[in-house]
């Protein structure tokens, strides 16, 4: 399971409105999940994430289980890093590719 969340939330606009109604869709399975404690709330590992690597936020995608979250540094890399999505769990940071 694929969910860019924040590139679907700035691309909404353009796409076409099949694409739009899916996204809305799966933007809903996530706040249900959330709701109901199946996954911790994204705000819990974005807070984390920029401690760990300070930086400026490029996407977050919720793929596999995974929060998977890339940070642009101020050395101009961006690394990707990965959080177990039920537990908030911080498993592995790797530069993205």
């Amino acid at each position: 399971m694929l969910i860019p969340l924040f590139t679907a939330l700035l691309l909404q606009p353009v796409l076409d409105p099949v694409d739009a109604a899916m996204t809305a869709y799966q933007q809903q399975k996530v706040r249900q999940a959330v709701h109901e404690g199946r996954i911790v709330p994204l705000e819990r590992v974005l807070s984390d994430a920029l401690r760990r690597y300070p930086g400026t936020l490029v996407e977050v995608e919720l793929d596999d289980g995974n929060y998977e979250i890339e940070i642009l540094g101020g050395n101009g890399v961006i690394m990707e890093l990965e959080y177990e999505a039920a537990s908030g769990r911080f498993r592995k940071i790797e530069q993205d590719d």
